[in-house]
Formats: C-alpha cells, structure tokens, sequence
C-alpha cells in the first residue's frame, strides 16, 4: 500500500508543471463494511503571476489573505472523529494532511522579529476566520507555540528568506467543524463544485461520516537549480463512509429489520429453522455498492478545467472484484492487481457498481508505523495525570519519533514527574526534549521530546499535572462538560499521528451562588431603603395633636365648605336666569 500510495503522489507531482489544476478521487474499501473516499484537488500558479495579482485557478480570495499577512506556508485542517489504526491500517497520504480534533492551522510567516511576526499570525488567523466562516480568530496568545522540532517546511525556500521565517502553530481542539466550513472550502475551487469529483460532495454525506478531514496546504515548489518557482495549493478531503449507513433513503432514514427472506443464515447450524437463524459468516462477502448509492447521485461529468491526462476516479480493490462503469469510461488496470482507474468522457454523466460478491482475495491494508493513544490517569479536582502509549508493531526496526504536546496555561505540569517506560522496566529513551512553561493567561505549556522506541516494543509516558482554578468569568456556558485539550503529535520524518482530544474537567463553581447573593442583597436593600425612607418623609406629632388636627373631622368641615359655596353660586345663577 505504501508503494501505491507513493506511486499516486508521483503521478500527481508529474502533472503539477504540465497543468495548472487536477483532481483525483481514490476510493479504498474498508474492513468491516467502510468505504475511504479521499478527495484531491491541486492547482498551481507562477509566483510571478501570484505577485503580480493574476490569479486563474488559484483563489484569489486566498491568495490576497496570504499576501496581506506575508505567509510564505500555510496549513489548515479541520478534523471530525478517531481514526481506527488497529482496524483501518494506516492513515490517507501518511497523516500528512490530516489535523487534530477540530482546527489546527500553521504556517510559515516571514518577519524581522518575533513581535511582527506576532502581529502578521493575528491578521492570518482573522482573515482566515472569516474566510472559512470559523473561530480562527479565537487563536490567541495562549493557544499559540512554536514548535521547534516537530514541523519542518514542506515547501521549497530560498536560503535568504529562511532566516526571517518564523513558524506558528495553533488550535482549537473545540471547534466543531460543519457545512459552514464546507461551502467556502468548495468556493475555493476552479469548478465550484458544480461538476467534476466536487460535485459529490455533500454536507449530509460528508459530516455524516465516521471520520472525516478536510486540509488545505499553500506552498512554493521550485526546479532544481532553477530561480522558476511556482506556489502549489493542495486541497483534500477524506472521509470513512458507513456503507450500510450511506445506502439508506435520505427520506426514511431510519434502520428497520431485515425481513425473513432476506436474512442470510448459516444452514449448517444444528438448530437452523424458519424461527431461528444464526448470521452467516460475511468476512469472505463484499457488500455491493454504488457510487449514486454512497454520495446520493452520480458524478455529474469532468471538470472542464482539470487536466485530461489524470485519471479522475479510482478505486482500490483486487482485480477479481466485479465493477461496471458507465458507458464512455475508459479503464486502466495497474501492475500490482489491485488498482483500476477510469476515465471520463468530458461530456456524460459516470456511475460506478460493484455488486455483492465472494471474494477471498482482498486489497491489503498498510500497517501503521506507530500506534498511539493518549488518555487521562488519576482522581480528584486538584490534580491529574497524562498517561500515552506507544506501539511499535515492527518486528525489526526501531522508530525515532519527536513526540509533542499542547497544554493550556490552566493545566500546569510538572516536569519532574514526566516517565518514560519501555515494556514496563524504565529506560532512557528521551534523546532530546525542549520544554516551555506557560505563563498565567498569556501562554500554554509547550513539550516535544525526540524518543527512541525499540522493536516489537510499547513505551508508555506519563506525567502530573496541576489544575488551575479560573475567574467565574472564564468557563465556558457549558462548564460542567469539561475542556477540551488538544491532540498529542507524533512526528516520524514525514509521517504524521495525531491522538484523539482529551477532555479535562475543572473545579467549578456554583453558578446558581451569585444570583442567590443578588436576590439577597436586593431584597435587604430594598427594605433598608424603603424604612430609611420612611423615617425621613413622614411627619411625627404628639398624641394630644394629632386628636386636634383628627382628619376625618378636618374633611367633613371641608366638604361643608364646599357645599355652601356650591348652594350660593347656584342661587345666584336662577336669580340671573329669572331676570
């Protein structure tokens, strides 16, 4: 698989300076009942052009962002779900252009200082927010590092201007990623998503996935011993479809059983009858599919701008796997038996089936080189513990790896306290650590450490750490859901691991406390004031005059008072009518 994979990537990097844009769809069955669809799209523009603000297949809209803020290399990821290492094999394109939970973006900015460089990641991070309609904007200070040993540039820089490159890193492992991040990642393409591969994309496909990541990469590529340079934007989307899930009517989705006749039962069984039916064993079955069936329709034609000599659409199985092509598609088989690719007439519409099928013979799936995951160890409210385990399944080769973690600055570790065990005994593994405490609300905890793992060998890493106490003014609305911490990295060369988000919960408070104190206060208030009041408005008099001054005497000879003014006017009145 690795050979295929690095073959795919040849044959893309052979069509980047013959066209200006391609796209690429692999499709890649999964053992039980998954489908991997991973989406590649690629266009490239002189830096001559990019300069001079001549954009054709290369967004504009970004390349203004990227300009404005002097980057030189960007990366951005948004990630939903786990990867399943142990069932799915190893990651697409060897976890290089795949994220942490949520978003993950960095990049390579070119400044004088560490201040300018500060202030050009502020006008990236806000530009971008906008842009892809997320909360990049809430990457500050205090989710942002620079890593030292885990990132190196992908792309191709002139050795005067990597003096002044400065690389940034943040994320925001929160973040949940939905169709608003979707349409501006597809308004980024030449074709819009109205034909081409792109038009399979779909929100209700796409985030209805077991896994599911979209990435975006920015960087200049150059010929060797040429000053021809060339700035490559790279977009990918990869996903884990269900296929069962996929297949249901998006207008009665809900699963129902499977009636009697179509159950499929092992007759074999002692006790089978029309009332008991024992599953039959479907690991040599492929299940049919289809891609109208997956995506909800058919691929609506090429992309009339993408490159005739890529094959658009190819699928990952054995040779002996039944598929049937629309008519006009043209199949190419590969030499290893199990890689077939079509391609497309520009002007009709391409459907893909593969029906059900008994097949013993499957595509293998590549092992990963390291698996990792990373969960939290201790009790209580004050403290905590970090606890990552490592596999090495290579029989033979010992893996160097640089392995980092992200901590926010109310999660403070201890580095005295930071083991590393090699099959339970403890060894010294840690070749080279660099190590940055954070700071209170101004910076998080940075720690990459390269680590050594011998073969056929599990190496757990642990550490404490100590949670902080926030201002009632710092938790989240949902404060009692916890904090999300983001993924540890694990770098071997240029392959990428990324465990799965932690979530740490706080001390929290009694929110309920301060409207219980303003009602209190309020009411006390309230009456102290009103009885304060009281006191100084009403007037106080003896007993002896207040029976002198009694008010209900005071109003009768008041009403009297005005009943003989009334009576005299009204004499006077008749007197003047009768004259």
């Amino acid at each position: 698989m690795r050979q295929l994979l690095s073959l795919l990537v040849l044959v893309a990097c052979t069509f980047v300076y013959a066209s200006d844009y391609h796209e690429r769809l692999l499709l890649r069955p999964l053992h039980p009942s998954l489908l991997l669809a991973s989406f590649n799209f690629q266009s490239n523009t002189s830096l001559a052009s990019f300069n001079q603000q001549n954009f054709r297949y290369f967004p504009r809209s970004l390349g203004q962002i990227l300009e404005h803020a002097n980057t030189r290399e960007l990366h951005l990821r948004f990630s939903l779900g786990r990867w399943d290492a142990e069932s799915w094999g190893a990651r697409p394109w060897e976890g290089a252009r795949e994220g942490g939970t949520g978003v993950e973006l960095w990049a390579w900015v070119e400044a004088e200082t560490d201040e300018e460089a500060d202030g050009r990641w502020l006008t990236l991070t806000n530009a971008l927010s906008g842009l892809f309609c997320a909360s990049l904007n809430f990457i500050d200070s205090t989710r942002t590092i620079r890593p030292v040993m885990s990132f190196q540039p992908s792309g191709d820089h002139k050795n005067s201007t990597l003096s002044d490159l400065h690389l940034l890193h943040g994320t925001l492992p929160r973040e949940v990623v939905c169709t608003e991040n979707l349409t501006p990642f597809l308004k980024l393409l030449p074709c819009k998503g109205k034909a081409g591969i792109s038009s399979l994309l779909d929100g209700h496909k796409l985030f209805d996935a077991s896994w599911q990541s979209m990435s975006i990469d920015v960087r200049p590529i150059c010929d060797a011993g040429s000053d021809d340079c060339q700035l490559q934007i790279t977009q990918t989307i990869d996903m884990v479809l269900d296929i069962q899930r996929s297949k249901r009517p998006r207008d009665n989705p809900i699963p129902r059983p499977v009636p009697n006749e179509e159950l499929k039962c092992d007759t074999s069984k002692p006790y089978h009858s029309e009332s008991t039916c024992f599953p039959l064993d479907a690991a040599t079955i492929e299940e049919g599919w289809s891609l109208s069936q997956i995506f909800g329709h058919s691929l609506k034609g090429t992309c009339p701008l993408a490159d005739d000599g890529v094959d658009p659409i190819c699928i990952n199985v054995p040779h002996a796997r039944f598929v049937y092509a629309s008519e006009g598609a043209h199949e190419h088989k590969d030499e290893t038996g199990f890689m077939r690719c079509f391609g497309l007439d520009a002007g009709r519409d391409f459907e893909i089936v593969l029906p059900e099928q008994e097949i013993s013979e499957k595509a293998p799936l590549e092992k990963p080189l390291l698996y990792a995951e990373r969960s939290f160890i201790g009790y209580g409210q004050e403290r905590g513990g970090v606890q990552a385990i490592i596999t090495n399944p290579s029989p033979t080769n010992t893996v160097d790896f640089v392995y980092m973690e992200t901590l926010p600055w109310f999660m403070k570790l201890y580095l005295h306290t930071l083991k590393a065990k090699i099959n339970g005994l403890d060894e010294d593994i840690i070749k080279e650590m660099y190590y940055r405490p954070a700071l209170d609300r101004k910076r998080g905890t940075q720690l990459e450490a390269r680590i050594l793992i011998p073969a056929n060998s599990t190496l757990v890493l642990t550490y404490d750490f100590e949670k902080a106490i926030l201002r009632y003014t710092e938790y989240p609305p949902d404060a009692n859901r916890g904090f999300d911490i983001a993924p540890a990295v694990i770098t071997i060369g240029n392959v990428s691991i990324r465990t799965t988000s932690l979530l740490l919960p706080l001390p929290t408070p009694d929110f309920s406390m301060p409207y219980n104190v303003i009602i209190l206060t309020s009411t006390v208030m309230a009456l102290s004031f009103g009885f304060i009041f009281n006191l100084l408005v009403r007037r106080f008099v003896a007993m002896d005059e207040g029976d002198r001054w009694d008010v209900r005497a005071v109003r009768l000879k008041a009403m009297l008072v005005v009943r003989r003014f009334l009576s005299r006017f009204g004499k006077k009145a008749k007197a003047e009518k009768k004259e």
